[in-house]
């Protein structure tokens, strides 16, 4: 039976919202989010875009969101760039708006459990989803299901130490702005256009990124690895560095059956937070 969802991804400045019927979005909207409103403010305005995608088919409503969550009860804990929500009880809260279940996680998980079930990871039982953007963060699929952790910090990889600082200090997109004075997209455009600097600064990126893949690959070893985020989009200016220095791997013949692949889908954040859904399914059969 083909499931009517809806995935919901609330960023920084805007919440996009998109009825999910099987595998397509049927329907998607994004509206710009008060970031600096109170808490009531912005659960209204989640609340608005929800009801702009909702339809009688409906059977659930995901939610991805760039913090902490306690995934059983669905609070969310201090969410970047929304100083006003420092605890707030989004399941319990929609829940009784809506009268359906809601699943609320953070958005690298959402980005994980969204490429198992609509995107690359699909065919796979053991997967870990990376996005590289300002921050990095994983997501980690075992045998078919999300890990999320105890405290939803389970593939938290840009938290571990590195040569002083960590490696999400290194192996993000912040890393780039910093050292380069401009933004992840213009120094793409100037990589593309063969300007030395800009090559440089994503080859000593990927050498990097290296470090950060192997300690995801000693910890989980994933059949798959699925990239997203701003910087997976110059995957191909920072592969080949990131491929030589993956020979470090101390179990070469695991690198042999290993695909690392930048994801595809351009909606995978709604399709993520409604893939919560499918995955709680899974844990209650």
């Amino acid at each position: 039976m083909i499931r009517t969802l809806i995935g919901v991804d609330l960023g920084g400045t805007n919440v996009r919202a998109g009825r999910v019927e099987g595998d397509s979005i049927a329907a998607h909207i994004a509206r710009p989010v008060s970031s600096r409103g109170t808490e009531q403010q912005v659960i209204d305005e989640v609340s608005r875009i929800i009801e702009r995608v909702l339809t009688p088919e409906v059977s659930g409503i995901g939610i991805g969101v760039p913090s902490l969550v306690d995934t059983e009860r669905g609070i969310v804990y201090t969410v970047e760039n929304i100083p006003s929500w420092k605890e707030v009880h989004l399941k319990a809260i929609l829940e009784k708006r809506f009268g359906l279940p809601v699943q609320v996680n953070n958005d690298a998980n959402c980005f994980a459990v969204g490429e198992y079930h609509f995107g690359l990871g699909r065919g796979c039982r053991n997967m870990v989803g990376i996005v590289v953007g300002t921050g990095l963060g994983a997501g980690i699929i075992l045998r078919g299901r999300l890990y999320s952790g105890v405290n939803c910090g389970a593939g938290e990889l840009g938290c571990i130490p590195y040569k002083g600082h960590t490696i999400e200090y290194y192996a993000s997109g912040t890393r780039l702005v910093r050292e380069q004075g401009i933004n992840g997209q213009l120094l793409h455009e100037r990589a593309m256009d063969g300007d030395p600097q800009a090559l440089r600064a994503f080859q000593d990126f990927g050498a990097d990124f290296a470090q950060a893949l192997m300690i995801a690959l000693y910890a989980f070893d994933p059949e798959r690895v699925v990239l997203g985020g701003s910087v997976a989009k110059a995957f191909p200016l920072w592969e080949g560095v990131m491929r030589t220095k993956l020979k470090a791997f101390a179990y070469p013949h695991a690198l042999k059956r290993l695909e690392i692949l930048p994801s595809q889908e351009p909606h995978i954040a709604i399709l993520g937070a409604a893939a919560l859904l499918l995955d709680a399914d899974r844990k209650e059969s």
